[in-house]
């Protein structure tokens, strides 16, 4: 968790599914890397208040539900459950969280 930077998306690989990792203070995030709209990737992003935002077309996407804030977007991504063990993540691509 350590490697992770502050509000900065990580893109990992679990299980051939890309997925973004987002640390927010002690918590992390985990989304599938691409956007809902246009299939764009999101660790390609910026970070905000609001979620992850899509550089593309600036669809924001809430960290925890996956729901988008912002158009174009209108469909949610899928966010993934995260385990932190003994400061290493795991994230679970199996198991959406919204």
């Amino acid at each position: 968790m350590s490697d992770l930077d502050d509000s900065k998306p990580f893109l990992a690989e679990v299980d051939d599914t890309a997925v973004v990792l987002v640390r927010v203070g002690e918590r992390v995030h985990a989304l599938a890397d691409e956007c809902s709209h246009a299939a764009i990737s999101l660790s390609e992003g910026e970070v905000s208040r609001k979620g992850i935002e899509c550089y593309l077309h600036g669809s924001c996407f809430d960290l925890e539900t996956g729901k988008p804030s912002s158009f174009p977007a209108t469909e949610p991504v899928d966010v993934y459950a995260v385990d932190i063990r003994d400061g290493d993540v795991f994230v679970d691509v199996t198991v959406t969280t919204n």
